[in-house]
């Protein structure tokens, strides 16, 4: 048997909820008003996928461990494909627009084109286009 979920939901700390959503907002994402108050809101990343930013002192409610600082360390990659690389460099230009920052430089593999930003909090987002297959060996 295989295990599947019909839906995924990321949590992440946020240092500043209301600066966070701004930042999201300018780059084209929805907010779920049933899933915000204070505490935390929930992002739309698309059918079923959604990303819930959590203020760091009630994320911390959910665990025992520290909080990690996503500036000085990643625990998570968040990965997500786009429509095309002028979609890529679409969304990096408005995250940078925004506040954000580019981790690296993109990165074209021929069959798979890639990006990223990190947001303000320094969550990495890496967003990319596949147009084929990688290559068999």
């Amino acid at each position: 048997m295989t295990t599947t979920h019909p839906q995924i939901f990321v949590n992440l700390p946020v240092k500043d909820l209301d600066r966070s959503v701004k930042f999201f907002t300018a780059l084209g994402y929805a907010f779920n008003p049933a899933f915000t108050d204070e505490n935390a809101t929930c992002m739309i990343l698309g059918e079923n996928l959604f990303a819930m930013l959590l203020v760091e002192k009630y994320f911390a409610t959910f665990t025992t461990k520290p909080v990690s600082d996503a500036g000085k360390s990643t625990e998570v990659l968040v990965a997500l494909p786009m429509e095309s690389r002028e979609a890529v460099d679409e969304i990096v230009a408005k995250a940078v627009a925004a506040g954000g920052t580019t981790p690296r430089e993109a990165i074209d593999h021929g069959f798979m084109y890639g990006h990223g930003f990190e947001d303000l909090d320094g969550h990495v987002w890496e967003v990319f286009h596949m147009s084929g297959e990688p290559p068999q060996e």
